[in-house]
């Protein structure tokens, strides 16, 4: 069981921590020199784990300071905690008294502590979500570009265009200079990219995003993508099973590419058909080629994965639920 845990509510700049329900608390900013006062904190009060929640990125320089000073850390997933204090009635809120929920949550639900990513796959999460972003900023820029017809507006356009396209370029070449200097990467990328529809973005952003695949059952892989169809049954009512949370980022490229694959992978084509001739709608026809996709992914990474000698799994929290891993926390 669980020790003494530090509940820590985290903004952009304050750090909150409490020690259990009602203990001991204190407030320290979200620096440097504020973590380590944190951590000496921690330390002061023999603290075996700190639990904190994923806050859109500005936990994760605390997370990674903590881990260094070899304090266990939890991240949680903060619509799991706010549904437990709606459970429990809660409806004040402090910083000291979301510090204190932190900690009753991690009580009650033992979280495990995650580990901290290696430099490489932190670095490659960093690349793929900035190539997301200009990718995102480029094509919404184009679709404003086409309602405009004042010529030096449309040269403003023109200039953002190649400068982002430029850098799109830059971030590729990086990435796959990235992937190619890892011998691990390296095989996965060739093993995924057999898969037609499966091209260098899919792999960086499989690799950046799901870095378990090929550690994990096809059940659990499935679960975290958000691709696992979940029980809705109540005494003799059988409701539909249906999709929800996991990582929605994976689960919109795995959708793209199975799209790919339905038309030119042969047994995907044949798996299409006979849903079809089952009678079933399109977006459970989509979902389906989606996860079966995603099986077979996971069945090349495991593959791969074997061939390395790597462990079959990687501690970055249980799939699709309450805790999130640290450096998949920012979507």
């Amino acid at each position: 069981m669980t020790g003494i845990i530090c509940g820590v509510d985290v903004s952009s700049s304050l750090l909150a921590a409490r020690i259990g329900r009602a203990g001991a608390q204190a407030s320290f900013p979200n620096t440097v020199e504020g973590i380590a006062a944190l951590a000496a904190f921690c330390r002061t009060h023999q603290v075996e784990l700190v639990a904190m929640e994923a806050t859109g990125g500005y936990e994760q320089q605390p997370f990674a300071l903590l881990a260094e000073e070899h304090l266990p850390v939890a991240i949680l997933n903060p619509r799991a905690v706010r549904r437990f204090a709606e459970g429990m009635s809660l409806t004040e809120k402090t910083d000291a008294i979301d510090a204190g929920l932190i900690e009753w949550f991690a009580e009650v639900k033992h979280p495990p502590p995650q580990a901290l990513a290696a430099a490489g796959q932190q670095q490659l999460r960093a690349l793929v979500t900035r190539l997301r972003q200009l990718t995102d900023l480029r094509t919404a820029q184009i679709n404003q570009s086409r309602l405009v017809t004042d010529p030096g507006v449309q040269a403003t356009f023109t200039e953002l265009l190649a400068m982002l396209k430029r850098q799109t370029r830059e971030l590729e070449q990086n990435i796959a200079q990235l992937i190619a200097a890892d011998p691990l990467w390296h095989q996965l990328d060739q093993a995924f990219r057999s898969i037609k529809g499966v091209a260098g973005r899919t792999v960086a952003r499989l690799m950046a995003e799901m870095p378990e695949i090929g550690t994990l059952s096809n059940k659990s892989i499935s679960k975290l993508a958000g691709l696992a169809p979940m029980a809705a049954d109540s005494g003799k009512h059988q409701g539909k099973r249906r999709i929800r949370a996991g990582r929605s980022a994976v689960r919109q490229i795995l959708f793209v590419v199975a799209s790919v694959a339905g038309r030119y992978e042969p047994d995907f084509i044949l798996f299409q058909q006979r849903l079809k001739a089952a009678g079933k709608p399109p977006k459970v026809i989509r979902i389906a080629l989606a996860h079966k996709l995603l099986v077979r992914l996971n069945a090349k990474a495991r593959d791969v994965r074997n061939r390395f000698h790597e462990p079959r799994s990687i501690n970055t929290g249980s799939p699709g639920s309450d805790f999130i891993a640290p450096d998949l926390a920012v979507a």
